[in-house]
């Protein structure tokens, strides 16, 4: 396959490998290991912390007893060691809102209240567009990078398996978070590479 330089998409940049590579999470594999594993929260917005904190009343009783009592020292979220703004997490890992199915299976405690409909957010963007990360430079520039992650493997092949790119799994988080008029670029970008052989 061509090498492929990164590409712009609007005022975004965006990595090639969110149009190459293949990816579809894969729950019953994983179990959401994504919300358990790995040393920091999610990345917040303020907004977002606001939405937290008032989802707090309706969840708090599907959060353990150890998220419950980091929530009321330090509340929903917190600065990290690199300086961002980050779900508050237990034990060094696990974020503060996850909670579980009867198979075991680990779910965020706001995305099953916007589920059932009690609710009109879901959960941070971050966690949304995974496992796109983004990043914000210093002039503003937003960047979309693929974030290759071991426990994720399940996802890699389910992707394949469905013949599903990044992009096109993430088609409604990326639509929310950059519009539906800047997706449909993406999609263009997409076809116009596809056409010339180039993914």
């Amino acid at each position: 396959m061509a090498y492929l330089p990164i590409l712009q998409v609007g005022d975004v940049l965006v990595s090639p490998d969110i149009l190459t590579e293949c990816f579809c999470c894969d729950l019953e594999a994983c179990k959401g290991a994504c919300c358990i594993e790995g040393d920091a929260g999610a990345p917040v917005t303020l907004e977002e912390v606001a939405e937290l904190e008032d989802a707090l009343d309706e969840v708090w009783p599907d959060l353990s007893a150890s998220a419950q009592a980091i929530i009321d020292t330090q509340g929903v979220a917190y600065t990290d060691q690199t300086g961002e703004l980050v779900t508050s997490i237990v034990g060094g890992k696990d974020c503060v809102f996850t909670c579980y199915d009867d198979k075991g299976c680990c779910l965020c405690a706001t995305e099953r209240l916007y589920r059932a409909g009690r609710n009109a957010w879901s959960k941070p963007i971050s966690c949304a567009l995974y496992p796109i990360r983004e990043k914000v430079f210093d002039d503003g520039t937003v960047a979309l990078n693929y974030d290759r992650w071991d426990i994720c493997r399940p996802a890699v092949q389910k992707g394949k398996t469905l013949k599903l790119r990044i992009y096109e799994f993430l088609r409604g988080p990326l639509t929310t978070r950059f519009g539906e008029a800047w997706y449909a670029e993406l999609c263009t970008i997409a076809d116009e590479l596809k056409s010339q052989g180039l993914i």
